[in-house]
């Protein structure tokens, strides 16, 4: 029985996870990565769409991004929206934008770091939050008498396995991203 509950919490284990990988993938190393700009509104036709819609998006090496919109009218939009969302600074030509990576200075990796940081830490939170969730409610199937005290500690000792493993996968993440930044 407590395994249901169990089970029925790890997808929101999983959503904290990938809340991580995606905020993680929008930090900027130095390095292009189409992750830093994909999801930046354009402003067209009265309405606001993700360039990852409108444009094709290329690393066509390390430090520079390619943006080539389907439609050439909207590379104005573009060009404004990200100089507008980021602090990136493209360059348009007759088929798209170019965008190169500047180099970070060293409080730019250290706001990064401290970004990395808050990341790490409101993933962690969700993460208790929804085991004292289901710890709660094995607590109360015990009161209720629908399991029994050894199958409490068993059910709690489960949940911290689960738990622990997502930790770990948070902060595999967070490790790799670090180092990343340091260079």
């Amino acid at each position: 029985m407590y395994k249901q509950e169990i089970e029925k919490i790890k997808p929101e284990f999983e959503k904290a996870l990938n809340y991580v990988v995606q905020k993680l993938m929008s930090i900027r190393t130095g390095r292009a990565n189409p992750a830093l700009i994909e999801n930046t509104l354009i402003d067209v036709f009265g309405s606001k769409m993700p360039l990852k819609q409108l444009a094709a998006i290329s690393v066509p090496d390390p430090r520079k991004l390619r943006v080539e919109p389907w439609d050439k009218s909207y590379i104005d939009p573009i060009r404004i929206a990200i100089e507008t969302n980021t602090s990136l600074s493209p360059a348009a030509d007759s088929t798209g934008l170019w965008i190169s990576m500047p180099e970070l200075t060293e409080d730019v990796r250290k706001d990064m770091t401290r970004t990395v940081g808050q990341i790490d830490d409101a993933a962690k939170k969700t993460i208790r939050k929804y085991r004292d969730e289901v710890s709660s409610s094995i607590q109360k199937m015990q009161r209720d008498g629908l399991i029994s005290e050894d199958d409490k500690f068993r059910a709690k000792d489960e949940l911290q396995k689960v738990v622990d493993s997502y930790n770990v996968k948070v902060d595999e993440l967070i490790i790799n991203k670090k180092k990343e930044l340091e260079g």
